[in-house]
């Protein structure tokens, strides 16, 4: 092989890295020369933690806490250290958690963007979305326009209803962002095709979703967008295709129940049957911990198990750890099939105050509120 072609290869070698698995062998080489140094373990963990979005492969949390223990050791007030914690605390949905040190750090170093993003992530995971807005806020104001700042805006901006505001927002992002950071650009271009999608502009949507998969092939996030385009447009065998890909790329619960909810959609039963009692299965196994799918188990349980005190249950204990739109509305649909309309009623409205346009909650909302309007007649009836 000449040298040429052995310059080429290794090029190519290097190309066909993803963005963290490059982050990784960095972090790697330099921990082999400076095995003391705290810095270097942190840069390993938050690597393995960016392998593990562009992966879906929880493992890679496993190997991010481990090495971020050796960082810890070395220096266990490092500051860097514990906001690579912080970022773990979020990977594993410990939302309260991750605003509590979120907010130690914050008193630390109150000028620090990265702290304020994560301030905004986990409170807006729990639902105090004013404490949410008021970070993000404070990340364009100590540094305008960097991206973490818009990625975080843009999502408050989609949680008020202001879906333009946020499709700018995160075209600002994706625009700033470097070229060779594949899944960040990825990742961005599947929040906008997300954006179109609740909107109302599959046309948008579809193209950016697939544009996510020419940038990074067989990207699960992308692959599950594209995939609600597909349903929408009412290719359904195409949407199971996509979500038995994303499925087999990222085997996680919530992502079982999209894929048997095509499958019954596209009139496979049988197929439907068996994904939805894998589902159950899995999702009620890690029910009690954070990381959970009890979203889509409180789905399983109102729309297709048809038994909704089953999935009140689980959205009590959800709600005692937050109150996001999202898990308001799951409980407000358990409460309207179990047939308390009123509550179901006083819920949703709780998730409608924010502004948010979600076209689940919308359809439910109006669901709920027509069958309250039919209650004095219904009750009438001898």
């Amino acid at each position: 092989m000449t040298k040429i072609t052995l310059l080429i290869a290794g090029a190519m070698s290097v190309f066909a890295q993803t963005p963290a698995e490059i982050s990784i062998q960095k972090a790697q080489e330099q921990i082999a020369k400076h095995p003391d140094h705290a810095a270097y373990y942190s840069g390993l963990a938050m690597a393995y933690a960016r392998r593990a979005r562009e992966t879906s492969d929880i493992q890679y949390y496993a190997k991010a806490d481990e090495t971020l223990k050796h960082a810890l050791q070395i220096a266990p007030d490092d500051f860097e250290a514990l906001k690579v914690r912080i970022w773990l605390l979020l990977g594993r949905h410990e939302f309260a958690k991750a605003a509590q040190a979120a907010a130690k750090l914050n008193k630390r170093a109150p000028d620090d963007v990265t702290v304020y993003g994560y301030l905004a992530d986990a409170n807006a995971e729990l639902g105090n979305y004013s404490e949410a807005v008021k970070a993000a806020q404070w990340m364009l104001d100590l540094r305008t326009g960097n991206v973490a700042g818009l990625t975080r805006a843009a999502y408050q901006r989609e949680l008020h209803g202001d879906l333009s505001g946020a499709i700018e927002l995160m075209q600002m992002a994706y625009d700033a962002t470097a070229f060779q950071e594949t899944e960040d650009r990825a990742w961005l271009l599947t929040q906008i095709a997300h954006l179109h999608f609740v909107d109302g502009n599959l046309k948008q949507a579809e193209r950016y979703a697939q544009g996510a998969l020419e940038l990074f092939p067989r990207y699960h996030y992308a692959l599950g967008s594209l995939a609600q385009v597909r349903i929408a447009q009412n290719r359904l065998d195409d949407a199971v295709t996509l979500l038995q890909q994303r499925y087999e790329a990222a085997p996680h619960a919530e992502n079982l129940f999209a894929l048997a909810e095509a499958l019954d959609r596209a009139g496979r039963r049988t197929e439907a049957a068996e994904a939805f009692a894998k589902f159950e299965e899995k999702a009620l196994a890690e029910s009690a911990i954070a990381d959970n799918a009890n979203h889509e188990l409180m789905s399983y349980y109102t729309d297709f198990a048809h038994q909704p005190e089953k999935a009140l249950e689980i959205g009590r204990a959800e709600l005692a750890r937050r109150h996001d739109v999202y898990t308001l509305d799951a409980y407000a649909w358990a409460l309207a099939a179990s047939g308390d309309y009123r509550q179901a009623d006083a819920e949703i409205r709780k998730a409608l105050a924010v502004g948010v346009k979600d076209p689940k909650i919308l359809q439910h909302a109006a669901a709920i509120a027509a069958k309250l309007t039919l209650e004095p007649a219904e009750s009438a009836r001898p």
